[in-house]
């Protein structure tokens, strides 16, 4: 519930307690969820750019569900859950105390994603850079992991309920979002949602595309979560790196359902 009102670096910060005596199963479903969902500043951010609200509040508050969902049905939990966990509450003297630990605790997360963010972007800057060059060679100076995925995600995009002929700009679309993250991808929409767009997109596909785009799971957020995840639980760390990429996949198949509902939604008020 968390995941809908804060980012997925913060969220965690509620369970704080309980995040060292959580199964491998609950570990994960608390990444795919943090990966599925949008923060409500974020939010409101991206509705002051001109993403209509409505579609907004409602994949928000679809889309930690569907993370859940998701994760379950990848790794169900296979362990005997414990009602008595060892979990041990950490007791203040006074507010000031709380006030400076927890200043503390936001300081170290803060550190470890933006070295972890730093590190990820500018892998993905080498990686475009590579594929720049290449690009250049082949006589294709647009080439780019966001092209590439784009091209592959079209076949996805019309699966989604996205009539053909607008399927290659939303799996372009989609697929800068994954590339880079959610922002660049709604900055990528607003073109085709003004006056004079440079492809007529309908409604239904405008609302598929924003409920698809609404959610952390992209690389960028990887590194995010590594790092903020991890500096909670430090014990946990490998296992977090290596269920990294799958809470990203987990994260956009819920984003991915959440589209479908609402484009279904939508072209059964049109007929």
């Amino acid at each position: 519930a968390a995941n809908i009102f804060v980012a997925h670096t913060e969220a965690p910060l509620v369970i704080k307690p309980y995040l060292k005596s959580m199964s491998d199963s609950e570990i994960f479903a608390v990444m795919c969820v943090g990966m599925a969902s949008v923060a409500g500043p974020v939010l409101a951010g991206y509705a002051s750019m001109g993403i209509p609200l409505p579609y907004l509040i409602a994949a928000s508050f679809m889309s930690a569900p569907g993370g859940l969902l998701f994760a379950k049905i990848i790794y169900p939990q296979n362990e005997t859950i414990s009602s008595h966990a060892d979990v041990s509450v950490e007791k203040h003297v006074n507010a000031i105390e709380a006030i400076a630990n927890g200043a503390s605790t936001g300081l170290n997360l803060a550190l470890h994603v933006g070295a972890m963010l730093l590190a990820f972007v500018g892998m993905l800057a080498l990686i475009n850079g590579l594929l720049g060059v290449v690009g250049g060679f082949l006589g294709m100076e647009h080439l780019s992991l966001g092209l590439i995925l784009g091209t592959l995600l079209k076949p996805l995009a019309f699966m989604l309920g996205i009539p053909w002929s607008q399927a290659g700009i939303a799996g372009e679309i989609i697929g800068i979002k994954i590339a880079l993250n959610e922002f660049v991808g709604y900055m990528q929409l607003l073109p085709y949602l003004g006056d004079n767009p440079p492809l007529v997109l309908s409604e239904k596909t405008k609302a598929i595309i924003t409920f698809a785009l609404c959610g952390f799971a992209n690389l960028s957020s990887v590194a995010m979560l590594i790092g903020g995840l991890g500096s909670l639980v430090p014990k946990k760390k490998d296992l977090i790196i290596r269920f990294a990429l799958k809470a990203v996949l987990v994260g956009t198949l819920s984003n991915f359902m959440s589209a479908t509902i609402a484009g279904l939604f939508i072209g059964l008020n049109a007929q």
